[in-house]
């Protein structure tokens, strides 16, 4: 088969796929069950084959004026395989998580349709292309996080929906600058456009509003709110994309702008460092004062993004040493996918057993299922950093891009944190391994419940969970064969042309960051974890509490009061103020230059018809005043009353217009939401 139409393929088949599997469940459950495990295999088994082809490209004209455009190369194969590979596996979990939820046929229909949108992003040509399924995800994947329909799920929903809103109006304005200044959205176009543009204060401008809509999506801070709550919020199999591959595409939209748009550029570069350190550090902390699974686990999803954008700002510092910081990107990349994949559908197992996502709720759960606990710890470890993890092999060479780079006491403060941040990640994980495959539950029937199931998973979910575990091992067991070939294969993305030295990657100098997080994980989950984070009840027991400050949620501190409050509260005083001045700029005018004289032939009210009619009738009115009427004589100006008749006539017209207007809106509302009725119900 043509390699370009298997490209076209690879886009539009999900969106089709969707609709089928949405049939196939109105007819039976297990027709669309099986039909929806055949069409993500089929695609991931197509995106594996297409994963070492490298030039293809594919143009679709006349949609949305400019078409769409795509394209083939290492760093875009390979994320489409992983990511139809992440879309096989929870696809064949969602089976038995869904087994008694409602609304499955809308799930499975909007998870193939944001599929579809994901690959049209990660294999988009041009920044348009990119923009047109960017917006698409957004509103699928809403679908995903308000899917239970709890007050918690919809507050929840609407948050992610107003950052991704936002975002994509802010990255719109960007596209627009950037367009009119490079006259170019085509990706491959845009570095030697860039080059060629002497004054680049717009192309900064349009950079950043680019940077707010991924970041947005890729869950940066400050536009992370959406993280913490779109997780516990959603089902653990939506987790699982949300956090591995959803904030992957913003990631990607951050890199087109890096290492195209501003390559080698150390102004931005500085910029993205920033964000990056910031991320990784706050997501830590916010992680580790958590004692929700899934909301540890998303905080967590924030930390590493902000490991990512570490290693994407010194791709702009190294100047000649950028084969750490690129390698490092993309492996992190690649290794946060693949593990959260593994510990978000470990923590939808957890739920589908316990209905409950509080470590105090779950504790124990795991202690006498070894096969469930190695899966976990597969993951753990890996997202830890522990040398033959594929964590260790990432977050190494990003550390060994900073200490490249050097950079004084900013680098040394920025190498500190980056430890710190390491460290963090370690607790956290600790305290969620210890608190449900260690521990024992305070409540001792729950211990004996726990202890005595044995069937808490089907083999579908085993086969997913396990495979799943075993490809992240296999990953990391072989850098050399595998993850240092991957990278060399996707780093011409980020324009990297010479790979470097080979990297010893268990050499002691290289394995001293790792001993120095790992040590101060121990020395902040002894510390903190057990003596602060853990209280003794009055009942005698001990529970982890969650001592984060409620009122430094940024959403409820900031951006709700801000968006709800001050801006529309601000937009009122300004109309007032500038509706006072047209005002009196108006009466000054005809004060002045107009001296409230009336134009040539102007009417004060009425038109010329009722102006003659009501002449008309104020002659006849004199005739009967003088014969007819002289005893009792009438007066009543008559063009007056036409005037008042003529607009009372028109403003019924209106009426019975607007009545139009509003019946026809009715019957449009009325349709739309029978189609979303026959859709999801």
């Amino acid at each position: 088969m043509n390699r370009n139409i298997l490209l076209a393929i690879l886009v539009f088949y999900p969106f089709l796929g969707g609709i089928l599997v949405y049939l196939a469940g109105k007819y039976r459950e297990i027709c669309r069950d099986y039909l929806a495990d055949f069409i993500t295999v089929s695609e991931f088994l197509a995106a594996a084959a297409l994963m070492t082809v490298d030039g293809a490209e594919l143009q679709v004209p006349g949609i949305c004026g400019f078409g769409l455009g795509f394209a083939l190369d290492g760093f875009r194969g390979i994320y489409g395989c992983i990511a139809s590979l992440m879309w096989m596996m929870v696809t064949v979990f969602s089976r038995e998580y869904f087994r008694n939820h409602e609304n499955k046929n809308r799930f499975y229909l909007f998870l193939l349709w944001t599929l579809g949108a994901t690959m049209g992003i990660f294999y988009s040509a041009d920044l348009y292309t990119t923009f047109i399924f960017f917006e698409i995800m957004s509103f699928t994947s809403y679908v995903w996080v308000v899917q239970e329909e709890t007050e918690d799920a919809i507050r929840a929903a609407q948050t992610y929906l107003a950052v991704a809103v936002t975002g994509g109006m802010v990255m719109l304005m960007g596209l627009f600058l950037l367009y009119h200044e490079l006259g170019t959205l085509v990706i491959a176009e845009m570095l030697p456009a860039s080059a060629a543009c002497a004054d680049k204060s717009l192309l900064y401008v349009a950079g950043t509003c680019l940077l707010v809509g991924f970041g947005a999506k890729a869950g940066a801070f400050p536009l992370h709110i959406w993280l913490p709550k779109a997780h516990p919020a959603a089902p653990a199999p939506a987790s699982a994309l949300l956090s591995g591959i959803l904030t992957k595409t913003g990631i990607f939209g951050i890199l087109i702008i890096s290492c195209q748009l501003f390559f080698g550029d150390g102004v931005w570069g500085k910029l993205i460092l920033a964000i990056g350190v910031v991320t990784m550090f706050m997501g830590a902390l916010l992680a580790l004062f958590s004692v929700d699974i899934k909301r540890t686990l998303a905080c967590s999803s924030m930390s590493q993004v902000g490991f990512i954008l570490v290693g994407i700002g010194m791709q702009g510092l190294l100047e000649t040493e950028q084969a750490l910081a690129v390698h490092g990107t993309f492996l992190h990349m690649v290794n946060h996918s693949l593990i959260k994949l593994v510990l978000f559908m470990a923590a939808g197992v957890i739920y589908m057993n316990t209905h409950a996502l509080n470590l105090n709720e779950i504790r124990g759960f795991g202690r006498n299922k070894p096969l469930f606990k190695g899966i976990f710890l597969t993951g753990a470890l890996a997202i830890a950093g522990i040398p033959f993890f594929s964590g260790y092999i990432s977050k190494m060479l990003l550390h060994e891009s900073i200490v490249e780079f050097g950079g004084g006491m900013p680098g040394k403060m920025i190498e500190i944190l980056f430890l710190i941040s390491g460290g963090l990640t370690v607790a956290y994980m600790t305290k969620l391994y210890v608190a449900v495959f260690v521990e024992e539950n305070t409540d001792s029937e729950k211990q004996k419940s726990f202890d005595e199931t044995e069937k808490f998973m089907n083999r579908e979910s085993g086969f997913a969970l396990a495979a799943s575990a075993v490809i992240l091992l296999i990953w990391g067991l072989f850098p050399h064969s595998l993850m240092d070939r991957a990278a060399t294969y996707a780093q011409s993305f980020m324009n990297l042309q010479e790979t470097g030295e080979r990297v010893s990657y268990f050499a002691p100098e290289n394995l001293l960051g790792m001993v120095i997080s790992v040590g101060i994980g121990a020395a902040v989950y002894v510390l903190i974890v057990r003596k602060v984070l853990m209280r003794k009840m009055e009942n005698g027991t001990v529970q982890y509490v969650d001592l984060w400050p409620k009122w430094l949620d940024l959403e409820n501190l900031i951006y709700r009061p801000v968006v709800l409050g001050i801006l529309p509260s601000a937009g009122r005083i300004l109309s007032r103020i500038l509706d006072t001045i047209l005002d009196g700029i108006v009466v000054l005018l005809r004060k002045t230059i107009y001296h409230d004289s009336p134009l040539p032939h102007e009417r004060e009210e009425g038109n010329i018809l009722t102006e003659i009619l009501g002449k008309i009738l104020n002659a006849v009115q004199t005739v009967k005043n003088h014969t007819v009427r002289r005893k009792h004589p009438v007066y009543r100006d008559y063009v007056h009353e036409m005037a008042v008749r003529n607009e009372e006539f028109k403003e019924n017209n209106r009426v019975i217009e607007r009545s139009l207007s509003f019946g026809l809106m009715l019957f449009c509302i009325g349709l739309t939401l029978t189609l979303i009725y026959l859709i999801w119900w």
